[in-house]
């Protein structure tokens, strides 16, 4: 794993913090999210779309 600045590393652990915060508001709330895992877009949680339509890339 890379090294990374001091400054670095805690922007890093703040963007974590705070999407593992917004994911779990958003299940509490009982929303879907959108993720990106294995190189597409995934939706995930109980009413989560079983497939995404997403706009064209221009």
């Amino acid at each position: 794993m890379s090294q990374f600045s001091q400054d670095t590393q805690k922007i890093l652990d703040t963007l974590r913090k705070v999407a593992a915060e917004t994911l779990e508001r958003k299940r509490r709330l009982g929303q879907y999210a959108v993720i990106w895992q294995d190189g597409e877009s995934v939706a995930i949680g109980e009413d989560a779309p079983e497939r995404l339509i997403l706009p064209a890339l221009k």
